[in-house]
């Protein structure tokens, strides 16, 4: 009977001529002598084409990147790499580091060009005003006649010297002050008064000094310039006169000046010495400005216009004299006046009682005052 089967009793062939099942095990128990399992050869295979190769290094990229050798050594990459930081660094903040090693000359220029723009400006600025204010003691000069009904309200501000001094204005008259004392001044300074045979009466100013210049500017010197004398105009003098000696805070000085002028007229030290050989006006770099009480005193019976001229040291070593100038730009003028001694109306005010007197001669009788 005939039977199915293998001749010789080799293995069984699967379909598709794959070896059965014995093969198989003989192939992994290793005992036929063959190579290496299969499994584990195609992953080595795999992981050798890249497929599962490992992660480099951040500094491996780098310093392939870099153009370096994959053998390089660490010290060499190292070094690299902090080359090129410093020069991505300097590339990135150039100019921050030029700006910082230039900062000391950038200042100095600077502040050199800012020095030139400072002492290119003008030093100060001057601003001469009447003294508005009413002073304890005072006379009026008027360019005219007072009329009867102008004495009568004048009269009629009964006890109130502001009143009559103020109307007085609206009439147009203006202002002077008694001479100062200067009963502390030295003795060759009012031997000098004397002999110049000054007026009695002064005309009072202030002076403002200002300066925009961010660097002092120190005044220590004065001169009076440009004098001219005329008659004066003045026709009516009313008064009130001082009921002793007075003395203010400032100058003094005469037109023409005497030798010294303008003296200290503070009834203190210094009384009539020379004001600037103790004592200067500063201005600029951030001080206020200076503001000087000056008394001036005109020869009798004239009215003179007169200029000023200072010298000045500023923090640039420049030493100076300049002529003062006003608001306009042109020299600066100020207006002086002694009214004559002799003029058609003289009116004093006596007080205790207030009353109106005409003192136009010398002999004052009750008749002559206006109760």
């Amino acid at each position: 009977m005939a039977t199915t089967g293998s001749s010789g009793g080799g293995p069984e062939r699967q379909p598709g001529g794959a070896v059965g099942e014995p093969a198989a095990r003989t192939g992994l128990s290793g005992e036929s002598g063959g190579g290496p399992p299969a499994t584990p050869a195609r992953s080595t295979r795999q992981s050798a084409a890249g497929g599962d190769r490992p992660r480099e290094g951040f500094g491996a990229i780098v310093a392939e990147a870099l153009g370096l050798a994959p053998g390089a050594s660490r010290r060499r990459r190292a070094v690299t790499l902090l080359v090129t930081a410093a020069i991505a660094f300097v590339a990135v903040f150039r100019d921050t580091l030029i700006d910082y090693v230039m900062i000391e000359t950038n200042v100095a220029r600077e502040n050199e060009s800012n020095e030139d723009y400072d002492a290119d400006r003008a030093p100060f600025t001057v601003s001469v005003r009447p003294e508005d204010s009413e002073p304890p003691e005072w006379a009026m000069a008027l360019d005219r006649k007072l009329t009867p009904d102008e004495t009568r309200k004048l009269v009629a501000r009964d006890k109130d010297r502001a009143g009559a001094f103020s109307y007085l204005k609206e009439l147009g008259a203006r202002p002077f002050v008694y001479t100062a004392t200067m009963e502390y001044a030295p003795e060759r300074y009012k031997q000098r008064m004397r002999a110049s045979n000054g007026g009695g009466l002064a005309d009072v100013f202030q002076m403002n000094i200002m300066s925009t210049r961010s660097s002092a500017v120190v005044i220590d010197g004065w001169k009076v310039t440009d004098t001219t004398c005329r008659n004066s105009t003045a026709r009516t003098l009313v008064e009130v006169p001082p009921q002793g000696g007075a003395a203010y805070e400032g100058l003094q000085i005469h037109i023409p000046p005497l030798p010294g002028e303008p003296v200290v007229s503070d009834d203190a030290e210094g009384q009539g010495e020379p004001y600037f050989s103790s004592r200067y006006i500063e201005v600029g770099g951030g001080q206020p400005s200076a503001g000087l009480r000056v008394q001036a005193i005109a020869p009798p019976g004239k009215a003179c216009t007169w200029g000023v001229k200072v010298r000045y040291t500023d923090s640039y070593q420049n030493t100076r004299w300049v002529q003062l100038k006003d608001s306009k730009g042109k020299a600066l003028r100020i207006r002086t006046e002694s009214p004559p001694r002799h003029i058609a109306q003289r009116w004093v005010f006596i007080v205790d009682p207030w009353r109106l007197c005409d003192r136009t001669s010398d002999d004052l009788g009750e008749e002559a005052c206006v109760v």
